[in-house]
């Protein structure tokens, strides 16, 4: 079983930003852990303590891991030990320092591990940090947020400013949404405080550890296995998402047939197409088409984002730019008419990326990384966030004037 944890590294001798990054490298070398997220590295005074010391570096860590709190907390007193910890003179000076902050929703206190981490909620070099990639997490003693707790400690801003208005509380399915584009898109609604269903092709597949960490973000999150090619899947898929959440106000529909990698590249174009067919654009159509109408039937409305291709409206040569161009293109204007179908209570955007590092980008030839870059006025691809961070914004209300558009991710190539 994978659980989520959250640890706190700091230290202010010798170069710390160097002990920290050492530390994330050590921390994902454990057994049975998986650094999932970091923190961005944050200056804060020493408290306590000897006078005379110099500023800590702060940065806190989220982890994937199969050990228990004790086994994890005797892994991070490991790499202290490595990094050159002495344990010399109480709240001292030292090399690197590694509190084991939170652990599922765990209430552990035993003589090596106490979780929730005792003086958490009182410290906010630990709070600062640990929001920027946990804000929803729940304190399992005060129950209250991550970012609940920062906010009432400094009393910077009220809850919810600084996030895309309109996404905390509302219900999401994201299609194909375990890994790449679709994992950060649930991710990102998920940090917004969304409840999201992630969907995968198998139940042997369900991302335990994925549903965690949205978990930890959003307070809740749900996984349903469905193979989109199916029409009587596809039905399933809407009816126990729509029937889970109670309904929903969010559809991002990203799912899309892999013929780049595995067994289907070897298919012949004609086989390649029906397959994209059956799952990017004809599950599209049906999803998009059903939930878009009870949405429509329901007071607050709601909000679609499918998914096409930049270079659907720009032309790609070879067999696999024409087969992409022909359901990419067909997605993209489909989206525009489905748009004008169910305005002005559901708005309908369709995101086009570009060249992303997803699966087929991390093992592609140096003559594809090359022409990549080459082809961006940015210089370089394009990564799954960056699409995920469109889609947040449109799925907000801070997108409510924007509908119909097929907007492409890909660092300005025209």
């Amino acid at each position: 079983m994978m659980h989520v944890a959250y640890i706190a590294l700091g230290g202010n001798q010798g170069d710390s930003r160097n002990f920290l990054d050492q530390a994330v490298v050590e921390l994902n070398s454990l057994p049975g852990c998986q650094v999932h997220s970091v923190s961005s590295y944050y200056r804060a005074k020493p408290v306590g303590g000897p006078e005379g010391q110099g500023e800590y570096l702060n940065a806190c860590a989220g982890v994937f891991t199969s050990l228990d709190p004790t086994g994890l907390m005797k892994g991070l007193l490991e790499i202290e030990r490595k990094m050159g910890r002495i344990r010399a003179v109480a709240n001292g000076p030292r090399t690197l320092d590694m509190d084991l902050l939170l652990f599922d929703d765990l209430v552990v206190k035993q003589d090596l591990v106490e979780v929730p981490h005792p003086r958490m909620a009182d410290r906010p070099f630990v709070l600062r940090p640990l929001c920027e990639i946990a804000p929803h997490a729940i304190h399992p003693v005060s129950g209250k947020m991550i970012q609940e707790l920062l906010y009432h400690l400094e009393g910077i801003m009220s809850p919810r400013r600084g996030l895309p208005d309109g996404l905390a509380g509302k219900r999401f399915l994201v299609t194909g949404s375990t890994t790449g584009i679709g994992r950060e898109i649930g991710l990102e609604l998920a940090g917004c405080g969304a409840l999201v269903i992630f969907h995968g092709r198998g139940i042997a597949g369900a991302p335990e550890s994925l549903i965690r960490l949205a978990t930890h973000r959003a307070g809740a999150a749900h996984f349903l296995p469905a193979e989109l090619g199916d029409p009587i899947e596809r039905k399933r898929l809407l009816q126990q998402a729509w029937d889970l959440l109670g309904g929903l106000d969010g559809l991002v529909l990203n799912a899309g047939a892999d013929i780049l990698t595995g067994k289907i590249s070897q298919f012949s174009p004609e086989e390649k197409l029906r397959e994209l067919y059956r799952v990017d654009l004809e599950s599209t159509f049906f999803l998009a088409r059903e939930i878009g109408a009870r949405m429509n039937s329901s007071p607050a409305g709601g909000v679609i984002v499918t998914m096409g291709w930049d270079h659907a409206a720009r032309g790609f040569p070879g067999d696999s730019g024409q087969l992409f161009a022909a359901v990419k293109g067909a997605v993209s204007s489909f989206t525009k008419s489905l748009a004008l179908t169910l305005a002005p209570k559901v708005r309908v955007n369709c995101v086009a990326p570009g060249w992303t590092k997803t699966r087929w980008g991390e093992s592609a030839s140096n003559y594809w990384q090359e022409k990549a870059v080459q082809d961006c006025p940015l210089q370089r691809w394009g990564t799954p966030q960056d699409v995920a961070w469109l889609v947040k914004f449109l799925s907000s209300s801070e997108a409510g004037f924007i509908n119909g558009q097929t907007i492409a991710v890909n660092g300005g190539a025209v």
